[in-house]
């Protein structure tokens, strides 16, 4: 798992995914904080790692699952048990919010670089 601050390459991503599902990273994002954990088995080691280490609120996170494969808004896909939060209105595996998921592709944009 690796905690990403700064920016992580689409090839960096291709990788990892080649030694985990084949086509897809799980990652962890904090709205907040701007950061993300990549590269996990499932969301909820990088959500406890987010919590624990890196002091994240469990509402600023969020779970997606990045296809290094595709472009723009295929990159991601909004995909996590993490995400059925039904004391914030969540009540599915999808980000049903549209201002967190636009947060979370503004994030993914910026720390994502070809």
């Amino acid at each position: 798992m690796q905690i990403v601050r700064d920016r992580i390459t689409i090839d960096e991503l291709k990788k990892m995914s080649e030694t985990m599902y084949n086509s897809l990273v799980k990652a962890v994002v904090d709205v907040e904080k701007k950061i993300m954990a990549v590269d996990m088995e499932m969301h909820a080691d990088g959500e406890m790692v987010m919590l624990e280490e890196e002091g994240s609120n469990q509402e600023d996170l969020w779970g997606i699952n990045i296809h290094p494969e595709l472009e723009g808004d295929g990159l991601i896909e909004f995909d996590s048990m993490i995400n059925i939060r039904p004391s914030q209105g969540n009540r599915t595996r999808n980000v049903d919010n549209k201002d967190v998921r636009e947060k979370i592709k503004q994030i993914i944009f910026k720390l994502v670089v070809q």
